[in-house]
């Protein structure tokens, strides 16, 4: 009997298979915050590639597996932070990397920016190390190396602005068809590789210290914006209306969100904007323009089909799916 390519695996509270063949599964989760895809290829036995992309705020991850786990996570684009169930925080955003072991995978995930797109690749250890020596058995470098090498102590270790990573990364969110399964073998192999051999230390970011005070008024600096998305604020009338330095103020949100303000709050609205188009049909475009700040429609629509890739009236059209699908090379109606 074949075995299944697919097994049976908790992912995410509510999310529904859409689409299932031989080389892939679709899976969609709907909740009252937005909606979100995951694609997933088996590349070995035990190892897997999955392309996430979420416009949503927020939801329950439920990840379990039967064997000792290995999970890789990249981020395009967005920012993705995770909650486990002991409390435990971790953030990334575009460009950087997490090594860890499934932990982070289980718990509640939030997506600030309304929006995440990136690559989960996960091994089962003991079938992928089989698998793996089975491809190369001269391969020296095991699924199980690079958990102990980054995950002591079960933290995750996250990488940011690695150009080798981000080079990995970036051929494997645009891969030709015809040569995808073998590809995804060889770029596997590439990432361990380098991971085996980066220098533990060697991308540590060191985070400047702010006082828990600033830190309070910057969350609620977020807070204020991000429930106020028709009204825009200076970053002079936030200083003030929150006592605190300008520089400051500056400084301790791109370290707490990590972006400038305006750039994080452009993102906002356009992915606020993504989840309206989708969920709230009855809207007009100049009504979702204005709800999230635009006081012209034709600005919004030009400045959200160059962070989307799309006009408004498409992204309502096709939605969230149709992008990750893409990717597949699968003719889906949904």
């Amino acid at each position: 009997m074949e075995q299944e390519k697919f097994p049976e695996m908790n992912i995410i509270s509510n999310a529904n298979d859409v689409f299932q063949n031989e080389e892939c599964k679709v899976m969609r989760l709907m909740n009252e915050t937005g909606e979100g895809t995951m694609t997933i290829y088996q590349v070995f036995e035990g190892v897997y590639i999955m392309y996430n992309n979420f416009h949503m705020k927020e939801c329950k991850t439920d990840f379990n597996s039967a064997d000792d786990f290995l999970c890789i996570d990249h981020c395009r684009e967005g920012q993705i932070e995770t909650c486990d169930r002991e409390g435990n925080n971790c953030s990334l955003t575009a460009g950087e990397l997490r090594v860890d072991d499934g932990t982070h995978n289980n718990g509640t995930s939030t997506f600030p920016l309304n929006h995440y797109y990136g690559i989960t690749i996960g091994f089962e250890l003991n079938k992928a190390n089989k698998a793996l020596k089975g491809y190369v058995p001269d391969f020296s470098v095991s699924a199980e190396d690079i958990l102990k090498k980054y995950c002591r102590q079960s933290k995750p270790y996250v990488i940011a602005s690695a150009p080798e990573v981000n080079h990995i990364f970036s051929e494997l969110y645009n891969v030709p068809a015809s040569i995808k399964h073998e590809f995804y073998k060889i770029k596997i192999l590439e990432l361990l590789l380098y991971l085996s051999a980066l220098e533990i230390d060697k991308y540590k970011v060191e985070k400047p210290y702010f006082y828990k005070g600033d830190i309070e008024k910057i969350r609620a600096i977020h807070k204020l914006m991000t429930t106020n998305l028709n009204r825009i604020y200076t970053i002079e009338e936030l200083a003030q209306k929150f006592d605190i330095n300008v520089t400051a103020l500056k400084k301790c949100f791109r370290n707490e969100y990590g972006t400038p303000v305006f750039t994080y709050m452009k993102k906002y609205r356009l992915n606020t904007a993504a989840v309206l188009l989708k969920h709230n049909k009855e809207l007009k475009i100049s009504e979702i323009a204005e709800r999230v700040g635009y006081t012209s429609a034709s600005k919004f629509s030009a400045a959200f089909a160059r962070e989307m890739g799309r006009t408004p009236l498409e992204y309502r059209r096709y939605g969230a799916l149709k992008e990750v699908l893409n990717d597949t090379d699968i003719n889906l109606h949904v």
